[in-house]
């Protein structure tokens, strides 16, 4: 069985670091008391959230197309939560619309495997 070895385009790589930089700066709000107000299941549910976005990033740097459809996934799961608790950011639709055009742009060229 032949390996294909797929180069990572500027775009998704910038794009990648950039999902790493947001997560290394997100997960401490995980512990944060402004999000303990929230309600007892909050912080989990943040935590489990930045974790999945984090490990979706993971597969999107390595050109794997299920990154690529966690990360879509996680940012609808992301957004429902932020509407339920009225904490919208429409900067994060912003970036994350940004980064889901990018990361389509290049699908066809990421691997179905894992």
């Amino acid at each position: 069985m032949e390996s294909v070895v797929r180069k990572r385009p500027g775009l998704i790589t910038t794009v990648c670091v950039l999902g790493f930089i947001w997560i290394v700066f997100s997960f401490p709000a995980v512990f944060s008391p402004s999000v303990k107000k929230l309600g007892d299941w909050y912080p989990a549910l943040f935590g489990l959230i930045v974790a999945v976005n984090f490990i979706s990033y993971i597969g999107v740097w390595h050109m794997k197309r299920w990154g690529a459809d966690l990360f879509i996934i996680t940012f609808f799961i992301k957004e429902i939560l932020l509407l339920f608790i009225n904490d919208v950011s429409y900067a994060g639709i912003v970036f994350s619309v940004f980064f889901i055009i990018s990361m389509v742009f290049f699908y066809k060229r990421m691997d179905v495997n894992l």
